[in-house]
């Protein structure tokens, strides 16, 4: 369904909404990548030391302008690709499908497809919001060794590994209050472990476990100045994956970013994260013990406001790079979006 088509010229309409939706269209991205971002770690990337080094929260997602919510009722598109490198030494193990590998090498090229609908802007004093991430993509791996399988048993050397698979798909709901400048949102995603999972292989895209993230985010975000100063924080809760019977530890993350808006159109700004996992992993082999994680990263963040059609719309650009890691990968993440309106329920005139 489309936006509606006539302007209003009493600043009511989707024109005389233009410049405001400039400034929130960014904010709609960022409620749909804290979303579609955690899916990441979701391709044996390396979000942590659980299973497969992957995580349902990916670090990066809680940047500019989080708490923002969408001003109107309405359907929201938001598509991400996502692009990773990283690796580690010889002398690093993980478990990946069951099998402990060292000298892990990933290259994870993905598209993130989120839906999002803003029902009301009047629940509980809030705006709510639902939506559904479907993730589809290749993740590609290498291992100096595979150590030992599921069984035990010694494996072998150099191995590779890629596929393009879809992966779980992705719940989630946000509630909203705003307060002046102060903006706070509650946020939590469930991972549904019905996506393609490739049993006793490298490459996978499924966690093949439920997992459920909840996460708060403050923004104090001035659109006369253009500055946004955002916090967030939040904790994964893992369930086990039923076909390794490995349980992986549950995770603390938190974020922060400061950006500026040096026109309507463009924004730019920084953002840095940690996250370190708080529970041990568990499996019925202990094959790497408590094996928990931890990664601080930092990077930047630029942002780009265009019309298409009659639509406002959102692309954005985000690089990171990963300054020290433990039981993990270690490299980079690129990031690029594209957010825009399907669907918006205007004001009565």
């Amino acid at each position: 369904m489309a936006p509606p088509a006539a302007p209003m010229d009493d600043g009511t309409g989707l024109h005389g909404l233009q410049g405001k939706w400039g400034q929130m269209m960014r904010n709609v991205k960022t409620c749909l990548l804290g979303a579609i971002l955690p899916l990441a770690g979701a391709i044996s990337t390396p979000a942590k030391a659980v299973e497969g080094a992957a995580s349902l929260y990916v670090p990066g997602t809680g940047g500019p302008a989080t708490a923002v919510m969408p001003p109107l009722e309405g359907v929201y598109f938001d598509d991400t690709i996502y692009i990773y490198n990283g690796s580690a030494s010889a002398s690093k193990e993980f478990v990946v499908g069951g099998n402990v590998v060292a000298g892990l090498d990933a290259t994870i090229v993905a598209d993130f497809l989120t839906t999002l609908v803003v029902p009301s802007t009047n629940f509980l004093g809030g705006t709510l919001s639902m939506g559904v991430t479907v993730p589809v993509g290749a993740p590609m791996i290498d291992a100096n060794a595979v150590v030992t399988g599921p069984f035990g048993n010694l494996r072998s050397l150099n191995v590779h590994d890629s596929a393009l698979v879809v992966g779980d798909p992705v719940f989630n709901t946000m509630l909203g209050w705003k307060a002046g400048k102060l903006h706070i949102q509650a946020s939590s995603m469930v991972n549904i472990p019905v996506g393609h999972y490739r049993e006793d292989q490298l490459a996978n895209l499924a966690l093949h476990r439920w997992a459920v993230d909840t996460s708060l985010a403050l923004s104090l975000h001035d659109d006369e100045s253009g500055w946004d100063l955002t916090g967030k924080a939040g904790v994964t809760f893992n369930g086990k994956n039923d076909y390794t019977e490995y349980d992986s530890g549950n995770e603390f993350h938190l974020e922060g970013s400061v950006e500026k808006a040096l026109s309507k159109k463009f924004s730019i700004g920084a953002q840095g994260y940690w996250l370190k996992q708080i529970s041990d992993d568990k499996s019925s082999g202990a094959l790497l013990g408590a094996f928990r994680g931890e990664v601080v990263g930092v990077g930047g963040t630029a942002a780009l406001n265009v019309t298409m059609g009659r639509s406002p719309a959102t692309f954005r650009l985000r690089a990171f790079k990963e300054l020290d890691a433990t039981n993990r990968l270690k490299g980079e993440a690129f990031f690029l979006s594209l957010s825009l309106p399907l669907y918006m329920k205007m004001p009565k005139q």
